[in-house]
């Protein structure tokens, strides 16, 4: 089992006990290189303090990942009866999703590969005690 597939089996483990929330975003169009960039800014702030983060960020991956977040706390506040001025998030993680392989015509006739690269984005929203 690999790391991510092992960290996402105990995250999932966590979300039974009402105390976790887990929201997963999945093939977003970005490629996961520039997506960590984001996910470093708020990994283990406030909610609030992390969407005032995402929404001054310049980067293409903040709004996707503000809709990830607002999604998250709506689904910890309804779901779980969790404080959300007690929420932060505890783990942000992106993987590699599928690659689209398209061709760019070159000279001489010479075909090159571009990739186009996707992401699968984890989020864990815990309550400190």
């Amino acid at each position: 089992m690999s790391v991510k597939s092992k960290a996402r089996t105990e995250a999932r483990a966590e979300a039974k006990d009402k105390s976790v929330v887990v929201a997963e975003l999945k093939y977003i169009r970005i490629s996961p290189r520039k997506v960590k960039i984001v996910l470093d800014l708020i990994r283990d702030k406030k909610c609030r303090e992390a969407i005032a983060i995402l929404k001054h960020t310049p980067k293409a991956a903040s709004e996707p990942l503000l809709k990830l977040l607002q999604s998250a706390m709506a689904n910890a506040e309804n779901n779980n009866d969790m404080d959300l001025s007690e929420c932060f998030i505890s783990e942000c993680y992106c993987g590699a999703g599928v690659t689209l392989k398209r061709i760019r015509p070159k000279d001489h006739g010479r075909a090159h590969r571009i990739f186009k690269r996707t992401s699968h984005v984890t989020l864990v929203l815990k309550e400190s005690v």
